[in-house]
């Protein structure tokens, strides 16, 4: 069973019927014509949503019951990184596809994460442990800042995905926010717990994908750029890293597979560092499940992850070691999403697609679940579509991407489309030289006018008169 929606829904339903194992879909009311459950070879309504029943624990597991289920694959978000999920699904005898609940739990809890790998010898960026409560907790951030200097994230120690993070950069804004970044994270996370990290100004954001199997074999899967980022959440994700150094980037890529052996990790997972402009690198986290961008990784190593989380799960041993594994070319991956950039990326949900028309080719990959006449849900997350191509060299890569993404008509929803044409067309990304101040720096992006292509025109008319065949009185 997959307890997820969406793209990530969709591109694990088609892992486990490839295995020719029988796919069983969740679903909300909301996502009645989501095309997950129609791809799904079955598919188990949840209640009314929304949200709120994809992140029942007790209703996903009692739908597995149902389906007669061995086994969940969390996909991302919702109940992914929750301990207490994987628990109870090895409670229930079913095969949580991601590492155990123990090693959820430990690496969900930020500040424990760093104890394991601070223990390991691994690099890090100066921080706190969990601030203690009330005034106490404040007076200790004041005494690290102080000595680190500012600035310094606020984290919740329960955060992910980008949430829970806040820049902190005077002592007077630290007191104002310690408390309400405790009422945030309870609310998010119910764990109220917050620390401090010092800030690598401007860094590149690099990650490497990892996967072991249950005797502890451990390999690397190369490594990810995904410094693009708007408000610590990633927008364009490039694999390998264009980092020149190769020797850094190997022992960056060493670093995670033994973070992940001192952390006794089994499954797929992603190992977290930022790079300064020193070529220092550190530690940041491990998240225990498919990342959005794992499909770069796959586009330029021909490894299917997905694939082969699965069958780690039933006890497989890993098909290939580490000198198997090669980088060949370059990927790049764009989040296209429902929203107007333009409007400080504001949600476009309710808004219905009257026109989806997707590019192809050689070396392009689509990873979505919308489709002509699709009503986006206004209570979800406004990914539509993640499109990935890949090329021999970084140029063609680039250019390919800006060829998918001219011939990309979707009609109905303002999209990320036009946003990313402009991104690539930038010298400072043609030649590799970004990090995660980009946006901040390159603010003009944002300065387009979106015209309807001729082509966009043309596709809509001819929706138009397929529409007024099959419904001749519609108004």
């Amino acid at each position: 069973m997959v307890a997820n929606r969406g793209e990530i829904a969709l591109r694990i339903i088609r892992a486990i019927q490839e295995l020719d194992h029988v796919a069983v879909g969740v679903y909300e009311t909301p996502d009645n014509d989501a095309l997950h459950i129609r791809t799904a070879d079955e598919a188990v309504w949840l209640g009314d949503g929304p949200r709120c029943d994809y992140l029942n624990i007790d209703k996903v597991i009692a739908a597995a019951k149902k389906a007669g289920a061995d086994a969940i694959h969390p996909g991302y978000g919702f109940l992914a990184e929750n301990p207490a999920f994987a628990k109870a699904c090895e409670d229930a005898g079913i095969v949580f596809i991601g590492p155990p609940s123990e090693v959820v739990q430990a690496l969900g809890d930020k500040v424990t994460a760093r104890r394991i790998m601070k223990e390991a010898g691994i690099p890090m960026v100066p921080g706190t442990d969990n601030l203690p409560a009330g005034e106490e907790g404040v007076e200790m951030a004041v005494k690290f800042c102080k000595k680190y200097g500012y600035p310094v994230m606020l984290k919740a120690t329960a955060g992910g995905g980008g949430r829970g993070i806040r820049r902190v950069d005077k002592e007077k804004q630290l007191r104002a926010e310690i408390p309400v970044a405790r009422a945030e994270a309870k609310a998010a996370f119910n764990n109220d717990a917050v620390y401090l990290e010092k800030v690598v100004l401007n860094p590149k954001h690099i990650e490497v994908q990892i996967i072991a199997d249950k005797e502890g074999t451990t390999v690397h899967l190369g490594s990810r750029d995904c410094s693009i980022q708007r408000r610590n959440q990633k927008l364009v994700e490039i694999a390998p890293s264009l980092i020149e150094d190769k020797d850094l980037v190997n022992k960056i890529c060493k670093t995670a597979v033994k973070a992940a052996k001192a952390a006794k990790y089994f499954n797929a997972g992603t190992v977290e560092f930022l790079v300064d402009k020193d070529h220092n690198f550190y530690f940041m986290e491990i998240n225990t499940r498919i990342q959005v961008e794992h499909t770069v990784t796959e586009m330029v190593t021909g490894i299917d992850i997905v694939r082969t989380q699965i069958k780690l799960a039933f006890g497989k041993k890993l098909s290939f070691k580490q000198k198997d594994v090669q980088a060949r070319g370059y990927a790049i991956e764009v989040r296209i999403n429902a929203e107007d950039p333009q409007n400080n990326f504001m949600p476009e949900g309710g808004k219905n697609v009257s026109v989806y028309r997707s590019p192809g080719g050689y070396g392009v990959r689509l990873d979505g679940f919308v489709y002509q006449g699709y009503t986006i849900p206004e209570v979800y997350d406004s990914l539509l579509v993640k499109l990935t191509v890949h090329g021999f060299t970084w140029n063609e890569t680039v250019d390919r991407l800006r060829r998918c993404l001219n011939n990309f008509v979707i009609i109905g929803p303002r999209t990320t489309i036009p946003f990313y044409l402009r991104v690539i067309e930038d010298r400072d990304f043609k030649k590799g030289e970004f990090d995660t101040s980009f946006l901040d720096t390159h603010t003009h992006l944002l300065e387009y006018e979106d015209v309807e292509s001729e082509g966009s025109k043309l596709a809509r008319l001819i929706a138009e008169i397929h529409y007024r065949k099959e419904n001749p009185y519609a108004i």
